[in-house]
Parts: structure tokens; C-alpha cells; sequence
């Protein structure tokens, strides 16, 4: 039987506060208070999932279990068609250990010009988000969302976080680094994937 998540508060499995700040945008007006795992002192579980939605479990089961709170997780990332879907669940690794996702879109651009890939049909990608709900029971579900565009060079905006400066959505002219923050929220992997929990929960 499906669970409902009544306004409340909730632990947020990320240590990412551009994700975070995201979540909240979005969890805001359905009357939830996030709060990160950070602040509650809970440690980041590695990630040895295969997939976006293993990975999301599994943060998502380590932080209710800690906190005795329903948690939240994301796990998302960008999927190259040219590179064989990479970086898609390193997407963050790309990044090194300082987070600095200027050199992980560096390092995919890099990858892209070796195959030649500089035409938009050979720069498709897509954004892959799963966000999973769990309870201190051990009870989870997953959500994901998807959305499709192509990569530009070089970077060009500074909202959004991660590989957003490189990502032009279908349908649009804009990067996600350009976006303003209310028009990424009505279509963005995260969005969309979010769309699917608030059905089911609220």
C-alpha cells in the first residue's frame, strides 16, 4: 500500500547544497521542511549502486535510518550518447574531490572533441534524476525523470550547478546555467522526476 507523506520535516540526503537548495524549491510550497544530512551530522554512504535508482536507495535508506525522519535522495546525472552514456552515475566523480565541475565539463568536452563529436546530432545527451523516498521502517519508493538536450561549448550561464552550463534542453536556446530558477523548475529531470513523488505521496 502506497505511503503519504503529511507537511513535515524531512532529511534531505545530500551534502550538495545546490541540490538542496533545488530540493527545497521544490518541497516548499507542499508545507515539507528539508533539512540536510549535513547539518544532522549524518556521513555520505558510499555510492556502489549501479544505477541512478540504487544509488538513490541507498542514501535514502542510510539517512532515515540514522535520523528516524522520512529522507529524501537524489541521484542524478548526465548521460553522453557519444561517450557510451558517461559519465552517468560517475557524473560526480568527473568532478574530482574538490567538486569542481568546471573540470568535469572540461573532461567531457575533452572526451567529445577525441571522437570528433562537434556537431549538435553528435552531442546529444540526457539528465537522468531518481529521487527516492524512504522511511525509518526500511520502506522506500523511487521516482524518476529524464530530460533530453545536446551539449555546447564553451560553459555559458551561472545558475544551476554541476554540468547545467553545458546542457541546452530540447526546445530551448538557453542552457540550464542560463535558466532562471522558476522555468527549470516547471521541465528539468529533477522536476519532472519530483512531479511523479508529489502524485504519489501528497
Amino acid at each position: 500500500m502506497r505511503r503519504t507523506l503529511t507537511a513535515g520535516r524531512l532529511v534531505v540526503a545530500t551534502h550538495n547544497r545546490g541540490k538542496l537548495a533545488e530540493l527545497n524549491g521544490l518541497l516548499g510550497p507542499h508545507g515539507a521542511e528539508a533539512v540536510s544530512a549535513a547539518s544532522l551530522g549524518i556521513s555520505e554512504p558510499e555510492e556502489t549502486g549501479t544505477t541512478f535508482a540504487d544509488n538513490a536507495r541507498l542514501k535514502a535508506d542510510h539517512c532515515a535510518r540514522a535520523s528516524g525522519l522520512p529522507a529524501l535522495s537524489d541521484d542524478s546525472g548526465l548521460c553522453v550518447d557519444a561517450l557510451g552514456g558517461a559519465p552517468g552515475v560517475h557524473s560526480a566523480r568527473w568532478a574530482g574531490p574538490d567538486k569542481d565541475f568546471a573540470l568535469a565539463m572540461r573532461n567531457v568536452e575533452e572526451q567529445l572533441q577525441a571522437r570528433g563529436a562537434v556537431m549538435p546530432d553528435a552531442r546529444k545527451a540526457h539528465f537522468i534524476c531518481a529521487l527516492c523516498l524512504a522511511w525509518p521502517d526500511g520502506r522506500d519508493e523511487v521516482f524518476e525523470g529524464r530530460v533530453d538536450g545536446t551539449l555546447v561549448w564553451p560553459p555559458r550561464g551561472n545558475k544551476g550547478f554541476g554540468y547545467d552550463p553545458m546542457f541546452v534542453p530540447e526546445g530551448f536556446t538557453q542552457t540550464f546555467g542560463e535558466m532562471e530558477e522558476a522555468t527549470k523548475h516547471k521541465m528539468s529531470h529533477r522536476a519532472r522526476a519530483f512531479g511523479k513523488l508529489i502524485d504519489a505521496i501528497f
